[in-house]
């Protein structure tokens, strides 16, 4: 009862204090000198001597031993005022006092103690006498730093209060009722410090209900003065008993299949789920609070984290000129961006697009670093502008990422996929060649499995030009000639190409989702995720590879839809609508990542792994490229398509105008 009293008292304070007409806002109060600080503190010791001096008298005990009691007292106070100016106790604000400041207070007083001690035991051994009783000596040191340390405390917490509580007023006068009630799942040191960050957090996007123990131990205890509390049933039942709207994920100790069964409960039941990035500074509260956010589709996604053999791939890199064609695509730029931790000498980012590469050009000139990045616009299908490209720049390693790949686009214009997918990739393979390129990495789809479309067909040709490439060279015993890899993986989150962009741009406008069929499944992986995996492979390769990834469990894109729908807090089929408008032309319903001919092969890294494809010689395959590069120019697009079947045998399309040519 007298605890709620003070609470209202505090309240109506606050809000009488924040209600008169006051012209100064607590942001701008100033910080008191360091002067007066140290002032303040030599205060505090006096007073805490004096304190002493009235317990001690109290049990009929001498503090001082000595009849110069002035001198005790004056040698005292020069003893603390020497250690707070050793240990800078007064430099701190006190406004922000942290635990470097406690450590602080506490080996000043330490010190002091030790030093006090020692003149005593000096003085006992040389005169007989003593100045100060060694308890009270002891007693003094922890009454001065019981009481230096709480007034810090004091005013800290005073100031972080009102301020708080001021600044949600003057946002937002029902920032209460606009606060979301969440339960925090984890009782440890990252759960504490998140509380405590949004309890600081001004204006207030929680309100803190209590903590979740994983354990079931603590469920008798408080942290924070708030509950913990144990989970009888599941999660979702504690949230709907304790009227929740969300929870936040602070436990690190969560494996990943863990966490996915609880967000997944979670947002089924129409919860929300937060979490927070690994790599956060603890100590930040703002860093915490602002980093809160909401779960993310790309946070579903069934993986455990990828290790990556920097040493290797540094020692390709390190001190190196890297050419990226298509560096403005999702691919291509997060290559540039991951390219930097392994130290090369420059960068050569190349696109035809203009606009995103200089919105990327913008971003990597903000990193500050020793790599030279420079900015070159040309179109990959030109073989002369690239030849003094490569003859200006001499790049040691090439990722070739340019490409159209968006099925239905080129199902309509397949002379443009052969003229950038199949022409502009022997453009950049020929001159990698011709200019002693260490390593070419050519980035792929799993649309060049039996393809279904041009598009996959297209980048199926564009690979078995480069691995037979390789293949001649290795016949001809050939010397300084590149490594000529492929990589090959699925869909990528969040990419241009990726249906999750599309999926929530139309759950921003209100729905429909549009979903082709809704048996159509795909595999995913994370753009970061994917680009780790292409760098990795191309440290491995010896050449003449095309590399797969492990793309995990494939997902089923009507699943996907439902997921992104109740992570934003909706109903699907009932807040969006899901939509199924039927297969586009080339679309298959499910992708591949293997031939049913080829067999894949291990490597030391567990999520990639050598298919072993079969292609034609590179004479014969170079005459049929060259003759459907020439054909792309000036025939109609079913003798286009009809050539590219002969070269891929297994190309069968689906859904198209060109299936008639199957037969």
């Amino acid at each position: 009862m007298k605890k709620n009293t003070i609470k209202n008292f505090i309240s109506d304070f606050l809000i009488f204090f924040t209600e008169i007409n006051i012209s100064f806002s607590f942001e701008s109060i100033g910080y008191l000198p360091r002067w007066i600080i140290f002032m303040l503190d030599i205060f505090v010791v006096i007073i805490s001597g004096f304190f002493s001096f009235l317990l001690l008298e109290g049990l009929s005990l001498n503090y001082i031993h000595t009849k110069h009691q002035i001198v005790a007292i004056a040698l005292y106070i020069v003893i603390n005022m020497f250690f707070f100016w050793i240990f800078k106790t007064y430099s701190g604000i006190i406004r922000h006092s942290s635990n470097v400041d406690a450590l602080k207070l506490f080996f000043s007083q330490s010190f002091t103690f030790v030093t006090i001690l020692f003149i005593n035991f000096s003085m006992i051994f040389t005169y007989h006498a003593k100045l100060f009783l060694n308890t009270g000596i002891f007693l003094n040191s922890i009454i001065s730093f019981s009481i230096l340390f709480f007034y810090r405390i004091l005013v800290k917490e005073v100031f972080e209060k009102i301020f708080i509580y001021s600044r949600g007023n003057n946002n937002n006068n029902n920032n209460n009722n606009n606060k979301i009630n969440a339960i925090i799942y984890g009782s440890d040191l990252n759960a504490v410090s998140v509380a405590n960050a949004l309890k600081s957090d001004a204006p207030g996007r929680f309100k803190i209900v209590g903590f979740i123990d994983k354990s079931n131990q603590n469920s008798n205890k408080r942290l924070l003065d708030l509950p913990i509390f144990k989970i009888k049933k599941s999660v979702k039942d504690l949230l709907q008993l304790q009227k929740v709207e969300a929870l936040i994920i602070a436990d690190k100790s969560l494996t990943n299949e863990e966490t996915l069964t609880i967000v997944e409960e979670c947002i089924e039941f129409g919860f929300k789920v937060f979490t927070l990035p690994s790599a956060l500074d603890w100590e930040d509260k703002k860093e915490i609070s602002k980093n809160i956010k909401n779960f993310q589709i790309q946070d579903l996604l069934e993986r455990k984290p990828i290790l990556l053999n920097t040493q290797a791939i540094s020692s390709k890199l390190n001190g190196k000129t890297i050419l990226i064609s298509g560096a403005g695509g999702s691919i291509g730029s997060e290559i540039v961006r991951q390219l930097f931790q392994f130290n090369p000498e420059k960068i050569i980012i190349l696109d035809q697009a203009e606009t995103p590469l200089h919105s990327l050009s913008l971003e990597i000139s903000e990193k500050n670093n020793n790599v030279k990045c420079c900015n070159v616009i040309a179109d990959i299908r030109n073989y002369n502008l690239l030849d003094k490209i490569f003859e200006k720049y001499t790049p040691h390693v090439v990722y070739h990422a340019a490409a159209y790949k968006h099925v239905p686009m080129m199902e309509e214009n397949p002379s443009q996929a052969i003229l950038t997918n199949i022409l502009g990739t022997k453009n950049i393979a020929d001159l990698s060649n011709k200019h002693n390129v260490d390593c070419f990495v050519m980035i792929s789809t799993d649309k060049a499995v039996k393809p279904s479309s041009v598009m996959g067909a297209s980048k199926r040709i564009a690979e078995m030009y480069v691995q037979s490439k390789h293949l001649k060279h290795k016949e001809n015993n050939s010397k300084n000639y590149p490594k000529f890899i492929t990589t090959r993986f699925g869909n990528v989150l969040g990419s241009s190409g990726s249906v999750v962009p599309l999926f929530t741009k139309q759950i921003q406008e209100g729905g429909p989702i549009t979903i082709t069929h809704p048996d159509i499944i795909r595999y995913f992986m994370t753009i970061p995720e994917a680009c780790q995996l292409v760098l990795e492979a191309g440290s491995m390769g010896s050449g003449g590879e095309i590399y797969i990834f492990d793309m995990g469990k494939p997902v089923k894109i009507i699943d996907l839809a439902r997921k992104m729908i109740r992570l934003v807090g909706l109903i699907p089929d009932k807040d969006i609508q899901i939509k199924i408008i039927g297969l586009r032309p080339g679309e298959k319903l499910y992708e591949e990542l293997l031939n049913d001919s080829a067999k894949n092969l291990a490597t030391h890294h567990e999520k990639i792994m050598i298919a072993q494809e079969v292609c034609d010689k590179f004479s014969i395959l170079n005459q049929q490229i060259e003759d459907l590069i020439q054909s792309a120019i000036d025939s109609n697009p079913k003798e286009l398509v009809s050539k590219m079947k002969n070269i891929v045998p297994e190309f069968k399309s689906l859904n198209s105008v060109f299936q008639d040519l199957d037969n």
